[in-house]
């Protein structure tokens, strides 16, 4: 069955964009390809107006899941209107190439730097994890049937994973994929029924993140891998991606969960099962990015950051995971 990852992404010029906001818009601009995965953005600058982004969603998206965003993004800035959220302009539209349409919607673009471009202190990530707090204070009690979907970057869809591990390179990485996925078993479903669900961005990395120039949280982008998941998957992904490329990664983990705690408060099973839940997250990334480099070999994107995932994955498989999940509730409580 294809999907949004399995179908290639759109691939409209510059050129063709710029003639797409003149014909629908009225707007002369210049239209910048902004690099994505599985959909195509474009950095717009109109002659008489403000820029704004132009995204154009991969043609196997349901109408319904961007709608499900655009409902997301207003539900949040209207209970937190502080925070950078990039709302829809005006109504979805449809763009057509080679006999292929593809859904194309404006969005507001947010000034501020991207997380992977700062270099952050302690305090600062501390900071960072009260800002996914209000995102998830901002969301609580948002809810949409589309949310609620079989996804492949949803940490509970663990049977995914296994089916991957045939698209990696060698016997000791599918080792090491094997033990986090025993480590989940033993160590997150006994605890299931104490880990909240709720609608989630899912996708907290530094990629999405935007900064101001002192390294504090603004905003956050990118809401195409919502799901409704456990709670505390909100702060466990960013913890993953904060871990990667650095000497103690388990010191910077735990300050997101410790700032994201002092906002949403979670329970001792959620804090516990934080830890095992970010190394699922990096399981998946390498997995999909295993699966998706056979299928799109001439996308540099896919494998961004995989040879500093890997890296954590096995400095994590070298510790004693259950003590340090001990050790976090400590620093985060």
């Amino acid at each position: 069955m294809s999907s949004v990852f399995s179908t290639p992404p759109p691939d409209f010029s510059e050129k063709e964009i710029s003639e797409f906001i003149l014909n629908h818009f009225g707007l002369s601009s210049d239209a910048e390809n902004l690099y994505s995965d599985r959909d195509q953005n474009f950095f717009i600058r109109p002659i008489s107006d403000k820029p704004f982004i132009l995204k154009i969603s991969n043609c196997a998206e349901k109408r319904s899941v961007i709608e499900m965003q655009d409902e997301a993004t207003k539900s949040i800035s209207h209970n937190d209107p502080e925070l950078g959220i990039p709302l829809q302009i005006g109504k979805i539209h449809t763009i057509e190439k080679d006999g292929i349409s593809y859904f194309s919607r404006r969005i507001e673009y947010i000034r501020g730097k991207f997380l992977k471009d700062k270099n952050l202190d302690e305090k600062s990530h501390e900071k960072l994890g009260a800002f996914l707090g209000r995102l998830s204070l901002a969301l609580h009690g948002f809810s949409h049937l589309k949310a609620d979907r079989i996804f492949e970057w949803d940490v509970r869809n663990i049977d995914l994973i296994k089916y991957r591990c045939d698209y990696l390179n060698s016997e000791s990485e599918k080792a090491t994929i094997i033990h986090f996925l025993n480590e989940y078993e033993k160590n997150v479903i006994p605890l299931i029924s104490d880990l909240r669900m709720a609608v989630i961005h899912n996708d907290g990395n530094e990629h999405n993140i935007l900064v101001d120039e002192a390294g504090d949280a603004i905003g956050i982008i990118d809401f195409g891998d919502m799901v409704y998941s456990y709670q505390v998957s909100e702060p466990a992904i960013c913890m993953a991606y904060v871990g990667l490329e650095k000497d103690n990664p388990f010191s910077t983990m735990a300050q997101i969960l410790k700032g994201y705690h002092s906002v949403f408060r979670l329970n001792d099973s959620e804090i516990k099962s934080a830890i095992w839940l970010s190394c699922i997250r990096l399981c998946i990334s390498v997995t999909m990015s295993a699966w998706r480099c056979k299928l799109f070999p001439d996308n540099q994107y896919l494998s961004i950051s995989q040879k500093a995932v890997w890296d954590l994955l096995r400095k994590l498989e070298k510790e004693d995971l259950d003590a340090l999940s001990i050790k976090i509730i400590s620093i985060v409580k």
